[in-house]
């Protein structure tokens, strides 16, 4: 009974991908509001979403996200149910009705390209949902077949509508039609493959369609460089439930039958969306709640502090938000490939340094010692030591590192709520792994 009581009183360390770690005093002021928000006498939870309570609620979060990410004017900020398998669809639906507008409502909205550049795993299932819904897909990148791998982003200058001159766009013109957006996914969380530049060799008028789901709100972003942008929360914001959309207000088009294509479901329609503020129906209201402080702890200069254990790496008393949030993100993921780099056992998987995420870092081990050309690799034994790595790391706090389950291996997961400390421990414990062998 007293071992158990111990091992449950140890420090946990939160390495997962999503649902991921939250910061320790998000929670803390949760719990302290859980029963009685804002004097009401009930918990967030019991509140009507037309209160006025929840109502400034949802307009202070959607403020903080916009001094934030510095949105500009005219873009809306809304707030969805689901993750990003439902954004894969609503920007299908929400893009190719503008596009359809834009050419007047005539011709066949199957027709129209729209884009993607596959460089993950999401990037690849954001494509297969254009497919499915019957979009005129098009691949104008595609990572594995470029690298044999998803381990970089190919040169922006290879992809199929880079060069205006090129085969792609001179179809376009002669076909007199553009694309309703090109697809890219920022941050590849099962991959670890992020995009170190915003593309913008594409056709100015074709709107950028970003999914940020696991970056965003780790380093800033120049929102007007994209038509949406997109995030599931579960990553880098709050809990899972809920999704942010950041649209430039030119793109707000809904669609009926009478259009002549098939309508933009209610629940996806980002017009919709944007009239009712985000309140067209109940919303995840405890999600958007957390997600507020978050947002509440990344503008609190004290809270950045704390979260460093070091005021001195800052300029200034004020430096918080996303770009004290970079500092440190650059700082632990530094170390951490460092780290992987001087092992004897561990191999980073994504061979592109400038393309290697700073949130999600896999790597695998292999009992064959780097630079042993001699040796021979045995997949099962390899298999068996990052089975033993996970075992222990577990018995010692240190969560959820196993990679996901379609490319197995490790996977660190190192998102703004993690700690330098706790980085520092996952590297005191792979020197301690690997002095086993």
């Amino acid at each position: 009974m007293a071992a158990a009581q111990a091992h449950a009183g140890q420090h946990k360390w939160n390495f997962g991908a999503g649902p991921a770690m939250i910061p320790r005093p998000v929670l803390e002021r949760a719990q302290a509001e859980f029963l009685n928000y804002q004097s009401t006498g009930l918990s967030l939870m019991e509140l009507s979403h037309r209160s006025q309570p929840y109502e400034d609620l949802n307009n202070k979060a959607q403020a903080q996200l916009r001094q934030l990410l510095k949105v500009p004017d005219n873009y809306k900020i809304i707030f969805m149910q689901g993750g990003g398998h439902t954004q894969f669809a609503a920007a299908v639906y929400n893009l190719i009705a503008w596009r359809h507008h834009q050419n007047g409502a005539k011709g066949d909205w199957r027709q129209i390209p729209v884009d993607y550049v596959v460089t993950g795993s999401w990037s690849a299932k954001a494509a297969e949902e254009a497919k499915r819904l019957g979009a005129n897909l098009r691949v104008v990148c595609d990572a594995k077949k470029v690298l044999g791998a998803y381990t970089g982003i190919p040169a922006e200058e290879t992809w199929a509508t880079s060069d205006p001159q090129g085969a792609t766009r001179q179809a376009d013109a002669e076909a007199g039609q553009k694309p309703a957006y090109l697809y890219y996914c920022d941050n590849e969380t099962v991959n670890g493959v992020e995009f170190p530049f915003v593309p913008s060799l594409h056709d100015p008028a074709v709107p950028l369609v970003c999914d940020m789901s696991s970056n965003i709100l780790s380093r800033p972003v120049d929102v007007s460089k994209f038509g949406v942008i997109y995030a599931g929360a579960q990553k880098n914001i709050g809990p899972a439930g809920v999704s942010v959309v950041i649209i430039r207000e030119d793109l707000l088009q809904t669609s009926e039958l009478k259009d002549g294509l098939q309508p933009v479901p209610l629940m996806l329609d980002y017009k919709t969306m944007v009239k009712n503020n985000s309140l067209y129906n109940t919303p995840p209201m405890f999600a958007i709640y957390m997600s507020s402080l978050v947002f509440d702890w990344l503008l609190d200069p004290s809270a950045q502090r704390v979260q460093d254990g070091d005021a001195s790496i800052y300029p200034h008393s004020s430096f918080v938000g996303v770009e004290a949030a970079q500092a440190r993100n650059e700082r632990k993921a530094s170390k951490l490939y460092k780290a992987l780099e001087d092992s004897r056992f561990c191999r980073i998987v994504v061979q592109d340094k400038a393309a290697r995420s700073k949130m999600n870092i896999p790597f695998r081990i292999s009992a064959t010692p780097k630079g042993d050309s001699s040796a021979t690799t045995d997949k099962k034994k390899d298999e068996e030591m990052e089975a033993a790595f996970v075992a222990q790391a577990e018995a010692k706090g240190l969560l959820q590192l196993a990679g996901h389950r379609s490319v197995g291996g490790i996977r660190a997961s190192i998102y703004n709520a993690m700690t330098e400390e706790g980085v520092d421990v996952l590297i005191a414990y792979l020197k301690e792994f690997e002095s086993q062998y």
